[in-house]
């Protein structure tokens, strides 16, 4: 009996310590992965006051990767995604993801191939969106080929995966300082000149604060798609700010507050916009000259000369579709491998596309690009890789 009672008194000191001392019960919810913090927020106003604080602190992008084929029934990314959301210490507020066009699409046969490839990359989306948040906004695209670092850590060796079921999704939590939303801009075949007041709209322009545009043009086979994107492009191409991306297959997802986008017969832009006076970035141009292990490696060095901060830092890789190991003929892995020997603990992504968007340029809190003339700098290439630094400002 009386070892009953010594029982029953832990149990009510355990009880007593969980329901009322904050800093207890923080350290012990601070370890559970954002799924779980969510449902233990449910129990009572302290815990939930508690799992509040500990989202709030963490600020560091997280990611899923889907680098291996599997059962038919659905693409990769959407069964990595249903795992490891599961895991993640992050809430989700914009979600970047890429996959590959063609299993994205699935494999259907038949007289209406066209209608049923529509239809299962619509199903994947929707797959896809309904893993995450609903207040979650989801720019969600489709391209040739992906780069992606595999799961577990950010100093993983980042993988070029140029055919083959592949993908990735980038989860950004809300981040002191940051705003990153979405744009669209589809291409009004009645209008041949684009109303710039759109920009304004976007936080495109009028924003002191804009650091980064990740800009990405869809059905650029169409008639008017190129003109188009340099009517987007031009106006936006300031020195103080870093524009990077290329032309994928197409876009899937489009989903903010104010904008529930659906691809349509039309061509246009999509893309995500990166605000906050912390942020640096930095961007290198690999040309068609660039063409073995010696001078990929010098392009890196000169990214590593912008002096991004390397912790809470994203990579990207912009490349066309006739680069890789086609390009490079001796190796695979090329450039990637020569982002990873400068850049050991920056987390790389990307894809292989149609076309690039990008030129070397720095843009950082306390460096300001002075020049002489007033030449604006090329930004639309083909046969081209666009390498890419984003520091998200120091995380706690």
């Amino acid at each position: 009996a009386a070892a009953g009672g010594r029982a029953m008194e832990a149990a009510a000191k355990g009880a007593f310590v969980l329901g009322n001392l904050a800093e207890v019960v923080e350290r012990v919810l601070g370890f559970l992965p954002t799924k779980a913090l969510l449902r233990a927020a449910c129990v009572c106003r302290l815990w939930r006051e508690c799992a509040r604080r500990i989202l709030r602190a963490r600020q560091r992008v997280a990611w899923v990767s889907a680098l291996e084929p599997g059962p038919a029934e659905s693409h990769a990314l959407v069964r990595a995604l249903a795992r490891e959301l599961e895991k993640v210490h992050v809430l989700p507020q914009t979600v970047l993801y890429i996959a590959d066009a063609e299993t994205f699409s699935g494999h259907e046969e038949g007289h209406e191939q066209k209608k049923a490839r529509k239809r299962n990359s619509k199903e994947t989306a929707i797959a896809l969106e309904k893993l995450l948040p609903k207040r979650c906004q989801v720019l969600g695209l489709v391209t040739p080929g992906i780069v992606v670092t595999p799961m577990g850590s950010s100093s993983n060796q980042p993988q070029e995966i140029e055919e083959g079921e592949a993908g990735f999704a980038l989860l950004f939590p809300k981040i002191d300082g940051v705003k990153i939303h979405t744009f669209h801009f589809s291409k009004d075949l009645k209008n041949r000149v684009f109303d710039e007041s759109k920009f304004a709209e976007a936080g495109l322009k009028n924003n002191p604060d804009l650091r980064v545009v990740l800009l990405f043009g869809y059905n650029s086979w169409k008639s008017g798609a190129t003109r188009f994107l340099h009517q987007i492009v031009n106006p936006l191409n300031e020195k103080s700010i870093i524009l990077a991306g290329g032309q994928v297959e197409s876009f899937t997802s489009l989903t903010s507050e104010n904008n529930n986008a659906q691809p349509g017969d039309a061509c246009g832009v999509v893309g995500l916009a990166f605000s906050g006076p912390q942020i640096q970035s930095a961007t290198v141009l690999l040309d068609q000259d660039v063409a073995d292990e010696r001078t990929a490696e010098a392009a890196m060095q000169r990214l590593k000369a912008a002096n991004i901060p390397e912790r809470n830092t994203i990579g990207f890789m912009f490349a066309c579709v006739g680069r890789g190991y086609r390009h490079y003929k001796t190796k695979r892995n090329m450039e990637a491998d020569a982002f990873r020997k400068f850049f050991p603990n920056v987390p790389l992504f990307g894809f292989f596309g149609h076309g690039e968007i990008g030129c070397d340029r720095i843009v950082t809190g306390n460096f300001v690009l002075r020049e002489c003339n007033d030449i604006k700098d090329d930004l639309l290439h083909g046969y081209t890789t666009v390498m890419t630094l984003i520091h998200l400002g120091s995380t706690k």
